[in-house]
């Protein structure tokens, strides 16, 4: 295109980047290679709506089903609604195209969940009833998530609060430490990491009578809370605590293995995981790097911690202005799950950071990958 236009390479880098302004002369030449009018090249861009089209008509959708009052219809059986939901959390879990998959079906169970819960509320049907908010609670953590990634952080903290209420109806300790884990989640993402750290520290706590009977699932569940608790002390300023807790759940996971309780994906990948996020949370990028290179992460059940962990590597290596290594590891969480690094704001922000920072053609190679993703490049 430079040599069409009789400019240099360098040159129509410079302009692309927003560097230099061009000469009227260059700019017709320009047009007359796009194929373009030079009042299109002139014209203002349109101006881009707040945030994704696809996660804005997610977010209107859940935000409509969560908030207004649902069809006086009958419910599904409870067994069909909760195994609709259980096989939500595994699109969740493992699809690369989770978010288109799950925008049509979320809606329709929270309605499901609504209905059913006004069936059964206050008619005696104490099993049922139980049953509906065992349901609930599951469904409404797999809202928090969903709703925190598609950039919705007011339903994110409405759900959690739901899955809170219908864990305590349920009278399911499990789901009550797996309520106030996603809760803690919540508060992390908020920036109240004192607070989440409480959340977090309080349920496993709760938990203690049960991990120390040998039951196995209430393990799991401390080590996820432990953890959680952990990032959280980094974010307020208590790395070395943070440390204690990770090598605290070392001994859990090897008791438990790979389990995958109520989603919390809690085993020793995810406690190698979290030791790497400690040391980026230190801003430690050599110590974090040097211990990612142990981990063989596709051993985690969940594609959302997973690429987590490679963005977290990514953020290591920009940190240390190795952009190129940054790029190779965006290329794969993109591989892996695209429509995460279109919807992560974190993936978002490295993109953009390798695209301004980084030599040409790493950069070149980041705005490519950005525009496979859907990104505007800042």
């Amino acid at each position: 295109m430079a040599g069409l236009a009789g400019i240099t390479p360098d040159y129509l880098y410079q302009i692309e980047r927003g560097k230099k302004l061009p000469a009227v002369p260059v700019f017709v030449e320009l047009a007359r290679v796009l194929g373009v009018s030079v009042a299109h090249l002139l014209a203002e861009p349109p101006v881009r709506p707040p945030g994704r089209p696809a996660a804005a008509v997610a977010g209107l959708e859940l935000h409509r089903a969560l908030t207004q009052p649902a069809d006086s219809c009958e419910p599904p059986p409870v067994p069909e609604l909760h195994q609709r939901v259980r096989s939500a959390w595994q699109v969740w879990q493992t699809s690369p195209h989770r978010y288109s998959q799950l925008q049509a079906q979320l809606p329709v169970l929270v309605t499901g969940v609504e209905v059913a819960a006004r069936r059964y509320r206050g008619d005696g049907a104490h099993a049922e009833w139980r049953a509906v908010q065992r349901c609930a609670v599951d469904l409404y953590t797999l809202l928090r998530t969903v709703t925190k990634r598609i950039g919705q952080m007011d339903l994110s903290l409405l759900v959690a609060d739901r899955a809170m209420r219908a864990a305590e109806g349920a009278e399911d300790p499990g789901r009550l430490a797996a309520a106030r884990w996603n809760m803690a989640h919540v508060l992390l993402a908020d920036r109240q990491a004192e607070g989440g750290e409480a959340v977090a520290m309080q349920a496993a706590d709760e938990l203690a009578p049960l991990a120390r009977a040998g039951d196995l699932d209430a393990i799991a569940l401390s080590g996820a809370l432990i953890l959680l608790g952990a990032v959280a002390s980094a974010r307020h300023g208590q790395v070395w605590t943070a440390r204690e807790l990770v090598r605290a759940a070392v001994p859990l996971a090897a008791r438990t293995g790979e389990r995958n309780v109520h989603w919390t994906a809690f085993g020793p990948t995810n406690v190698a995981m979290y030791a790497v996020s400690i040391e980026v949370e230190a801003g430690e990028t050599a110590d974090a790097l040097r211990l990612a290179e142990r981990i063989d992460y596709v051993h985690s059940p969940s594609i959302e911690r997973r690429v987590a962990f490679l963005l977290e590597q990514a953020k290591s290596h920009v940190q240390r202005q190795d952009y190129g290594n940054a790029l190779i590891l965006l290329q794969t969480a993109s591989h892996e799950a695209p429509e995460d690094v279109t919807h992560r704001p974190a993936a978002h922000q490295l993109v953009n950071t390798v695209i301004h920072r980084a030599r040409r053609s790493v950069a070149t190679e980041a705005a490519r990958l950005a525009t496979r993703a859907g990104l505007a490049v800042e």
